[in-house]
């Protein structure tokens, strides 16, 4: 699985991982560990962690800031805690594609003299770049975050960066004016290309926006929403809620096994994708709708609607109480639930033992490997 680790240059400054302290399968025998305690009380099937084959460059969601060092620009990542920019090169967790071209982005900031953004001063254009590829179609996206819609130079600066990088698929200016700890703004630009990428998961074809949410590993994410279907154990005639859907990746791979999916997601630039997305792959059964999944939930439980499965991958900080109680108003028998905080989930897990739902199984997996988190699928089942 692992090969001869090297402990990571920036290990000790960056702490976004942990890469060289300790050996990958180590880190997974840690992190079963931590789900148990966080869980254990709840679930007592906990299966062992899924690591990954190969868990080095992975990141297919690349960011880094700019900032200036001296005379000369430079781009990185914050020191754990603090706004001091560490500069980096060779992220060995991140693609690599992708640090080449940040490293490409950053000498052409230079040679073309262009204002980094100040946050002291909040003066300045340049403010960040994410990179986002397709790791089974290999498009690769540029998003260049600037802190006013004009941008000198760009198409000069766009033809220097395609002819460095011809495996660039497409270039976005995405406007972020607001002083904000946000990397993104809610204005895109596409400078080359359609402004989006499309990459291939479980089988289905997704279309990525610059701001749309989807999984930065995507070898495991299959290996996890493989393990989301099977807890699921779908027949072919039941009705599943996709809640926190995003651009609709597990509910669509669901659907060829469900009667019918209802994907439900507060951002509508994701349900825009997600709607795209099931038009693509030619699903008919899943239909999508850009509403808070309570709210939504709570209207379908007071016309006296139900469905069998729920499924939900909610954010770091977990779901809420007046999510879980919404979701056992429409009385489902089964819910699974994705988590990326065993933390968070075992509190949810607790809110759903009080509603009537048991946790039966849980299967934890690696997407973050060399890091402290740790993805969860959970089988939850109605007493």
């Amino acid at each position: 699985m692992d090969k001869k680790q090297e402990k990571c240059p920036y290990v000790e400054r960056c702490g976004a991982c942990n890469l060289g302290k300790v050996p990958y399968e180590e880190t997974l025998v840690e992190k079963k560990k931590w789900v148990e305690e966080c869980i254990g009380k709840h679930c007592k099937v906990i299966h062992d962690v899924a690591g990954m084959y190969y868990p080095y460059h992975y990141r297919n969601k690349v960011h880094a800031v700019f900032g200036r060092q001296k005379d000369k620009v430079i781009s990185g990542t914050y020191a754990e805690g603090t706004h001091t920019i560490i500069p980096i090169e060779d992220c060995q967790i991140e693609d690599a594609q992708a640090s080449a071209i940040i490293k490409t982005v950053t000498e052409l900031i230079n040679s073309f003299k262009l204002w980094v953004y100040n946050e002291d001063t909040g003066r300045g254009l340049m403010r960040h770049i994410l990179i986002r590829k397709g790791m089974s179609t290999k498009q690769i996206m540029v998003v260049l975050v600037t802190a006013a819609p004009e941008f000198p130079h760009k198409n000069n600066f766009v033809d220097a960066l395609r002819k460095r990088h011809p495996e660039i698929t497409t270039i976005v200016q995405n406007i972020n004016s607001q002083q904000t700890t946000m990397v993104l703004g809610d204005r895109n630009k596409p400078l080359y290309g359609p402004g989006y990428i499309e990459d291939v998961l479980c089988g289905l074809r997704f279309r990525i926006s610059p701001n749309s949410f989807y999984q930065i590993n995507s070898a495991q994410t299959q290996v996890l929403y493989k393990k989301a279907i099977a807890a699921a154990a779908l027949t072919g005639k039941e009705t599943v809620i996709d809640a926190y859907c995003g651009i609709g990746t597990i509910g669509m791979a669901m659907a060829f096994k469900a009667g019918k999916v209802l994907g439900i997601e507060l951002n509508k630039d994701a349900v825009k994708d997600a709607r795209a997305n099931a038009k693509r792959n030619q699903i008919q059964n899943i239909h999508f709708v850009a509403a808070d999944a309570t709210d939504y939930m709570i209207e379908m439980a007071e016309e006296g609607k139900t469905v069998d499965v729920v499924v939900m991958d909610p954010p770091r900080s977990g779901s809420t109480e007046e999510f879980i109680m919404a979701t056992a108003d429409i009385n489902p028998s089964r819910v699974v639930y994705i988590s990326c905080n065993p933390e968070t989930l075992g509190r949810d897990l607790g809110w759903f033992k009080r509603e009537g739902y048991q946790a039966k199984e849980a299967w934890p997996v690696d997407l973050f490997c060399h890091t402290n988190h740790c993805e969860c699928v959970v089988l939850l089942e109605k007493r």
